[in-house]
């Protein structure tokens, strides 16, 4: 996985084995290809949510609308949520087939004409779109490392910011950004997008006393930035 030039390089050192290289493995149920495009991921996941949304359109009529939110919001955080934190930096293009799928999920629920606007539907229901569900897990995956209930191998990768002298920043909770070689890739990497998205965040999220306090302010808090 990488950059093609680096692929092709490594290839050609593995001569005769170099037919043995896979371009895509599956990994926890999701997909990764050799440019980390994710394409075959989504494609796969946008396959299935809508297999499984068609049923749910069946039984649909004979819920009730309390049984109808379990069920759909079980949908969304299996085949959405699930390792979305993956998905940072991702082009929208990418991003707007999983878009897709969350408002068709959102129309059934409250069976909502496709001519209307779905916004006002995500904000009713307080679903955060894509983009944000995405920075919501990165931002909860940083909260448990810096507070070592994550592995030890995600910790490793944040460096707490500590100036050298005593400034308004050093009780701030800040992390230090990496420099990145690769635009791109570089800056949709853990290591310094987490940091840079923390950064952001205001004191009071970052100094939360549990998890369940964590993610209550912080979904408030993208849920005001998606919606007002």
């Amino acid at each position: 996985m990488g950059p093609k030039l680096k692929r092709d390089i490594v290839l050609s050192n593995l001569g005769n084995l170099a037919h043995q290289v896979k371009p895509k493995v599956t990994s926890l149920g999701v997909i990764l290809d050799a440019e980390l495009s994710f394409k075959p991921h989504i494609s796969k996941v946008t396959q299935t949510a809508y297999f499984h949304l068609r049923n749910i359109a069946k039984v649909r009529p004979f819920l009730t609308q309390q049984d109808a939110e379990k069920l759909i919001h079980a949908f969304i955080t299996s085949r959405l949520d699930y390792c979305n934190a993956l998905f940072t930096g991702l082009p929208k293009s990418h991003l707007k087939k999983l878009a897709l799928i969350q408002n068709s999920a959102a129309r059934l629920l409250t069976k909502t004409k496709k001519r209307e606007h779905i916004t006002p539907v995500l904000a009713e229901l307080h679903w955060l779109p894509i983009s944000y569900r995405i920075d919501f897990k990165v931002m909860l995956i940083t909260y448990k490392a810096l507070n070592g209930i994550a592995p030890s191998y995600i910790s490793e990768l944040l460096i707490s910011y500590q100036p050298q002298r005593k400034l308004r920043s050093s009780n701030s909770n800040l992390l230090i950004i990496p420099k990145v070689l690769h635009k791109q890739s570089g800056e949709a990497a853990f290591i310094h997008y987490a940091p840079k998205l923390w950064n952001t965040l205001p004191l009071y999220i970052k100094q939360a006393s549990s998890v369940s306090i964590f993610k209550k302010d912080l979904k408030t808090y993208l849920y005001r930035k998606a919606f007002s």
